[in-house]
């Protein structure tokens, strides 16, 4: 069973960093030279044998790649009170951000782009996404709508979507090192949910002239080709921001760019 958050602020901050140098891969020679100290401090913060002071966890989290989430979690477990922030999205802090976001996907149109939260949450979406939604089970479209739900649940998209295999074992296998990266329990409940949607088909062998995959998803009769691309937020400060994915959608092919035009 998952651990709570409490447990976890109850667990000795380097058994916790240790969790993280080992979910990297990294040995302990070789964080100590990033940070930068010797392999016998690294050893005592792991054993408990010596307490890290603040700027120690920080610089440790940031060369284990420690999302600002887990960060806060961290000075926690050292007796620190937390640094980065976590605001809501609809906070009036948020607002250059929630401007930002909706110039983005307004920008985009008449092509589909969404923002999804780090669980994958749907937090903002342009108009072009109704090719996703258009008849879906209606449950699937019920606050929050996960994004990767919608996509691989049978009574959503996975029905319209003509090469599913390839979808499916690319989404699983980005979810998959997102929760290796990560050790969110969260995120591993979808993963193991979204497994249990696959059925026994087996991803064709990419043509020689794909360089990515790319989503065909049948739409009013008509076989729609995007690809798709996410962007994050660089250098952000707040926990929420960190979170944020961006995934906008393009056409293929110029027959798709047409149809949405043509939709839009």
């Amino acid at each position: 069973m998952a651990a709570t958050i409490e447990e976890t602020f109850q667990r000795p901050v380097g058994e916790l960093l240790r969790g993280w140098r080992e979910r990297r891969r990294f040995s302990q020679l070789e964080l100590a030279n990033r940070v930068e100290v010797s392999t016998r401090h690294v050893s005592f913060v792991e054993t408990g044998r010596s307490r890290p002071s603040r700027e120690m966890v920080l610089r440790l989290a940031e060369q284990l790649d420690v999302p600002l989430r887990d960060r806060n979690q961290l000075l926690l477990a050292g007796g620190f009170a937390p640094i980065y922030s976590e605001a809501s999205l609809h906070s009036p802090a948020m607002l250059a951000i929630r401007t930002t976001l909706r110039r983005l996907l307004k920008a985009h149109e008449p092509y589909p782009a969404l923002v999804v939260d780090r669980w994958w949450n749907i937090v903002e979406a342009n108009a072009g996404i109704g090719i996703f939604t258009a008849g879906v089970d209606e449950q699937l479209l019920q606050a929050p709508i996960n994004a990767l739900r919608l996509t691989l649940h049978p009574d959503g998209l996975a029905r319209r979507i003509d090469n599913i295999a390839d979808v499916r074992a690319a989404a699983l296998g980005a979810l998959q090192r997102q929760v290796a990266s990560t050790a969110d329990p969260e995120l591993q409940d979808l993963y193991d949910e979204l497994c249990a949607y696959a059925a026994a088909d087996q991803p064709t062998q990419p043509g020689s002239a794909e360089v990515v995959i790319p989503f065909k998803l049948r739409h009013d009769g008509k076989e729609l080709s995007l690809l798709t691309t996410i962007a994050t937020f660089g250098t952000p400060l707040d926990v929420t921001v960190s979170e944020l994915m961006i995934e906008s959608f393009y056409p293929a092919d110029d027959e798709t760019a047409e149809y949405l035009r043509a939709a839009s």
